[in-house]
């Protein structure tokens, strides 16, 4: 069998799929601009005209960059130890993946048992004496972004670990017995080789996190909503397709423009390590 053809045959899959993807993209941006087969910004204009959401794509943006910086700050140093772990890293694994095991359903009931009035936290609270009345942890950008960070943080340690373990230890070693303090090594060192993962890992969280909906659904409820929830419901509840193509045409630009810089930067800093590995 030539290459060529080989090729080919082994990209159709992809190929296929991105096909399916754009017909579906260009299906999405259409049906928000051209209605009763005239092109109409009504829709757009009526969403940026707004207030109310304006405030909800705002708290949409904050609510996953938080999100993700917070899944960053968990993600990194479970990598690094995992990484580094001597011993059989597959239990590890399995504990970092078991959430995905559970429905994303499931998993956010359980914070609802967890952070309710009459929750998990709550009693204890009262029962210790620290409160008179329950404390609202739910139904509020705290328990949104407590949920999410539970659902795709594993993204987050995924793919730093997956750079870290092709990171040679002797790279900090070597650094440290130049005098290099800890820090240092990883400032200099670590830290500059992992960064593809780094940013692999935001764009993953930050992309899942501003299209979230039943974790926004069921810990923020009805009065703080994201912009993934409100097409949901004119979807599911109004049945205002149009209405709802355009709220996603403006999450898509909104998130492209958080994650195209991603990209560049990441493909910098891929380039510049494999241009310092080649000297």
């Amino acid at each position: 069998m030539p290459k060529s053809l080989r090729t080919a045959l082994l990209l159709a899959p992809s190929a296929l799929l991105m096909g399916v993807f754009l017909v579906g993209l260009y299906r999405l941006v259409h049906s928000s601009l051209v209605i009763d087969g005239q092109f109409d910004f009504s829709q757009y204009s009526a969403i940026l005209n707004r207030p109310d959401y304006i405030a909800m794509l705002g708290r949409t943006i904050r609510i996953a960059a938080l999100t993700t910086l917070l899944s960053l700050v968990i993600g990194f140093p479970t990598a690094y130890y995992v990484a580094r772990y001597g011993g059989n890293r597959n239990f590890l694994l399995l504990l970092i993946v078991f959430p995905w095991l559970v429905s994303i359903v499931v998993r956010s009931y359980g914070w609802v048992v967890i952070l309710g009035p009459r929750g998990l936290i709550n009693g204890l609270l009262i029962w210790g004496g620290l409160t008179d009345r329950p404390i609202k942890l739910m139904y509020n950008d705290f328990g949104v972004i407590l949920g999410l960070v539970h659902v795709l943080c594993p993204f987050m340690i995924i793919a730093i670990l997956s750079v870290l373990m092709q990171i040679s230890r002797s790279l900090e070693e070597a650094s440290m017995s130049l005098g290099g303090r800890p820090a240092y090594s990883f400032r200099t060192v670590l830290l500059p080789l992992s960064l593809p993962g780094i940013l692999t890992g935001i764009t993953l969280v930050y992309l899942m996190a501003t299209g979230a909906i039943v974790t926004p659904l069921l810990l923020g409820g009805l009065g703080d909503t994201m912009l993934g929830t409100e097409i949901f419901q004119e979807v599911m509840h109004f049945f205002d397709y149009p209405k709802a193509a355009a709220l996603a045409t403006v999450l898509l630009i909104t998130a492209l423009a958080v994650v195209i810089p991603i990209q560049i930067l990441e493909h910098w800093v891929a380039r510049c390590l494999s241009d310092g590995a080649d000297q």
